[in-house]
Formats: structure tokens, sequence, C-alpha cells
């Protein structure tokens, strides 16, 4: 993956917002080192993993000691094996012992996402089914979470309610009908913008598209509905399952022929990859 992709004024906030938690007025414990002693030290992955977070990683070294010399032998997207040395460090050992933690958080974590979204993704290989992620994120880091998707080969859904439409349950509740909902949405959404339905069964799926719908959620449908509702469609909508989506199931989900497959656990049950930091 390239920095380009990358927001960088949302990743140095996020990053302040970081150490603010977690330095606050200064380091207590790393006060007790000498001012003028150096160190190295090396990150390993403990675990096979897919790398993401280096930029995260290194705006936190940034921030608390710009004189720290980072020299990264993985890159974001990567592929490494347990036991890889992922980069190594040098300069201030104050400095480097305060920055530890918190890039280690960020690389830890985002690595994580990148890590299960990569197995999801090898799991539909040949589909033409897209892996999607959820709004189902840790807040404030949406962002980063999302590109650790595309690192791990996923695709992002929507960012958040601002750049997209999906009408689920209470919306067409609110709106009186399904119908009502979708003609509103139809008519009001600007171009360009990603409009999407939610439906249960087949029969909100046939007026889903009566309505005009040409993007559908379909919630919790199980494998024989699913391959109905592709029948049905016959290609006038792109459909997208979702709901119990699991590393046992995911295959044959998307061989029913569906578009998209959104699965929550990839920001959602996070599993992160086990870092460590070794001064050499």
């Amino acid at each position: 993956m390239t920095s380009n992709e990358i927001d960088a004024m949302e990743l140095r906030a996020q990053v302040q917002a970081a150490l603010a938690e977690d330095v606050g007025t200064g380091d207590l414990t790393a006060d007790l080192i000498s001012v003028d002693a150096t160190a190295s030290a090396q990150v390993l992955s403990r675990e096979d993993a897919v790398v993401c977070g280096t930029a995260w990683f290194d705006e936190v070294f940034r921030q608390i000691d710009a004189d720290i010399t980072i020299r990264w032998q993985a890159r974001d997207g990567d592929r490494v094996a347990a036991e890889t040395v992922l980069c190594e460090l040098a300069g201030s050992a104050r400095g480097i012992l305060t920055a530890e933690r918190t890039a280690l958080n960020f690389l830890q974590t985002l690595s994580g996402t990148a890590t299960v979204t990569r197995t999801y993704a090898d799991a539909v290989t040949g589909t033409g089914a897209q892996i999607l992620d959820t709004r189902k994120t840790i807040p404030g880091l949406r962002t980063a979470q999302k590109y650790a998707v595309r690192c791990g080969g996923g695709h992002n859904h929507r960012l958040g309610l601002h750049d997209g439409v999906l009408i689920k349950e209470n919306h067409i509740i609110a709106a009186g009908s399904l119908t009502q909902a979708v003609t509103r949405a139809v008519a009001s959404t600007p171009a360009g913008v990603t409009l999407e339905v939610e439906v249960e069964d087949l029969t909100m799926l046939r007026e889903a598209l009566a309505a005009g719908a040409r993007r559908i959620l379909l919630d919790n449908f199980d494998q024989d509905t699913l391959r109905d509702a592709v029948k049905e469609s016959g290609g006038r909508a792109k459909l997208e399952a979702s709901g119990n989506i699991t590393l046992v199931n995911i295959r044959a989900i998307a061989e029913t022929g569906v578009d998209f497959i959104s699965v929550g656990a990839l920001t959602k049950h996070l599993h992160a990859v086990d870092l460590s930091m070794r001064f050499t």
C-alpha cells in the first residue's frame, strides 16, 4: 500500500490524541534514564501476520523525537512469518521508551485488522465476490482500520453516514414503507453516492427492485435463499450478503453469486498481532 492512501492530517491527529492519553504531562519512568543515553531496538512479529500501520508507528516517533531513526524491513500489506524483524530503531533511549507502547498499539491493532481481512479475502479467491468492511470500528480509528482492510485485500463500504445511503429496517419503518424510502432516496441522492437498501426476505427484495434499488443488502439470508435472490435479481442490482458470516461459511456464500460480502468481524472482533520491541 502507498502513503497517498492515508490522510496525513487525520493520522497526525490520531497519534497526537493517543500520545496525550498515554504520555500526558510526561513519562515519569523514562525520566529516570540519562538524557544523553542512546539505544538501538528491533520490533519483531511473534506470529504470522499482514503488516499495517507503519505510518502511524513512524508518526509516534516523529512527535516524540524526530531524531530517532527507523529502518523498515517490511511495509504495509506485506505478509510476514513469525519471528520476522519488522524494523530497527536507533536514537534517544528516553524517546524510544516513551514512544514504544503507543507506536506498538497502532501497529499491532492495524496489523490485526489487515491480517484477518487477508484470511477472509483469501477464502473467496476466484469467486468474484468482494469482502467489505462495516462501520463497526474503534471510535476515532475508523479511517485507520479501513486503510488496514485495504492492506489486507478487502474493500471499504461507506466511510460514514455522510458518504453513502443505506436504508435499513428502522429507516423503512420511519419512512412508512420500503417503496417510499427507496423512492425518496432515488430522487434525492446525488450522483456518485452509493444508495443501498437492506431487505430481510425475497418479498422485500422484489419490492426493492420494483422501487428502483440498484444495490441491495441481503440480511441474514441462508445460502439457498441467497441463490434465489441472485436469480430473482437477474443482474438488475448488485447484491451484498451480510450477517453471521464466518470463515466456515464464507466460501459457500460467495459461490451463491453475490457481489459483496460484508464482515463486521474485520474491525469489530479484533485480534491484535503479537509484536515485541527489544533493545539490542
